[in-house]
């Protein structure tokens, strides 16, 4: 396909697959530079039938109904990075010699010639907050920026539009970076490694590989997490510029070409004159919200893509202070009676959970929701040690109970046999009959919310919702 500038595009057969929030975006640039576009997309309800309207209008075609079979004449796809690669659609282009896209390729493709640098980052857990820590400390150091890709400004408006960046703070998920085989990011960091979307990837082999991509070609730093072998592994694999360097973030005191945490003081032994012999201080713990352990982790790990880029350490602490946690993270909610009631309904996984669980001492756990194949073994035999009791909801919660019994049959556990949406005031109610003064009350339902909730967003409201009946009763 070239290199992806305009006069490549005219008169271009592309099929964009997929009607959804990155497909949509790809179908209207690529008709604007000149392409020939047919979008396909599996649905055909009320809502696609409207959004196809409205490309059909602009002269877009559109097939719904059929996202399987290959459009003739096809040069080129572009997927929805939901898409799975074994779609017999993926398959036929494969076997015609078409290249598969997916929008952060083409995003990547038809960046200018003066286009920012990436500074990426992927992970099972903590991209979102990175990025958004990362774009706070590169706006203290007076960049023009933005948290793109999976978050906030579409990485099409990014690098189409009318403002002009000097770099880009860019999240990637795993689906994404599969289908982004030429993208070469200024520094990267992979965060940390776990079981998830094995159902999309067929295997932890094949997802670490898709996260491990982040780091090919990077020209100044591969960033990867000293307490997840498996991040450092992937850099070891990578195959980088000349001159790259391997940079490790830890949460205990760093070693050179490292940053870490000394007295409280999150500091960098990588980016500095005399690495053997000095440290650059950067921040305190306490400038980080919250400051729970893998916060911290997510707080180095901007850190030193932003060091590799050239920002200064006050920056790092001035941004570091200036980010506000999104909701549902980590959200202290209230104190009652004096117990702590802390919304991480974000936690939609077991990872996600597990970092959750370790950052507070005594806790009575709200849990339960949809496991989408996740086991809850390992995730209950390291968090055992910090429950007072567990109180589980939602159509997968036996096989939390289960796992509870096996590892930690002291902590007592209530089964509400519910799935409705009143079910989390009855959850809360529970725990605060289960908790004690200086407990910590933790929805970390390590499992999706769908079978009860719209959105893990919903479901933390209802927590803080019902936590705040609670306050009213006290």
């Amino acid at each position: 396909m070239g290199s992806g500038q305009v006069t490549d595009w005219q008169g271009k057969n592309v099929t964009v697959a997929g009607l959804g929030v990155s497909g949509i975006p790809a179908a209207k640039v690529l008709h604007g530079l000149g392409a020939k576009v047919t979008v396909v997309n599996d649905g055909d309800d009320a809502r696609a039938r409207a959004q196809a309207a409205e490309l059909e209008a602009l002269g877009i075609a559109v097939r719904l109904g059929d996202g399987a079979t290959l459009p003739e004449g096809t040069e080129l796809v572009v997927t929805a990075p939901g898409w799975k690669p074994d779609k017999p659609l993926f398959t036929a282009a494969r076997d015609a010699g078409v290249d598969i896209w997916g929008d952060v390729e083409l995003a990547w493709r038809l960046r200018g010639p003066d286009a920012a640098p990436w500074l990426a980052v992927t992970g099972t857990n903590g991209k979102t907050t990175t990025v958004q820590m990362l774009a706070e400390i590169l706006k203290a150091a007076g960049l023009r920026t933005a948290a793109v890709g999976n978050i906030g400004v579409s990485l099409l408006d990014a690098v189409l539009g009318e403002e002009r960046y000097d770099v880009l703070a860019v999240e990637l998920s795993s689906y994404q970076l599969h289908w982004a085989p030429s993208l070469r990011a200024h520094s990267a960091a992979v965060l940390n490694l776990a079981p998830d979307h094995l159902d999309w990837h067929g295997s932890m082999e094949a997802y670490a590989a898709d996260k491990g991509r982040i780091y090919e070609g990077n020209r100044v730093a591969c960033v990867y997490n000293v307490a997840d072998k498996a991040t450092e592994d992937l850099v070891r694999e990578a195959d980088v510029e000349e001159g790259c360097r391997a940079i490790g973030f830890t949460l205990g005191a760093p070693t050179p070409s490292q940053l870490g945490v000394v007295d409280g003081i999150l500091v960098d032994r990588a980016f500095v004159e005399n690495r053997h012999k000095s440290a650059q201080e950067l921040a305190e713990i306490s400038d980080v919200e919250p400051p729970a352990p893998h916060n911290i982790a997510n707080a180095l790990a901007a850190a030193a893509l932003a060091r590799a880029f050239g920002v200064p350490p006050k920056a790092v602490r001035d941004g570091l202070r200036a980010f506000t946690p999104d909701a549902h993270r980590i959200a202290h909610v209230a104190d009652v009676a004096g117990v702590s009631y802390v919304d991480d309904s974000k936690a939609t996984n077991t990872h996600a959970a597990e970092a959750s669980l370790a950052a507070y001492e005594s806790i009575v756990w709200i849990a339960g929701g949809l496991a989408k194949g996740a086991v809850f073994e390992e995730l209950v035999a390291k968090s055992a040690g910090h429950l007072r009791a567990a109180v589980l909801m939602g159509a997968d919660r036996a096989l939390i109970r289960e796992a509870l019994a096996r590892h930690a049959p002291e902590v007592p556990v209530v089964d509400l046999d519910r799935t409705d949406t009143g079910a989390m005031l009855a959850a809360v109610q529970e725990a605060q009959r289960l908790a004690r003064p200086g407990d910590t009350v933790l929805l970390a339902p390590a499992c999706a919310s769908m079978d009860m909730f719209a959105n893990y967003n919903q479901r933390g409201d209802a927590f803080a919702e019902a936590v705040r009946e609670l306050g009213a009763g006290a």
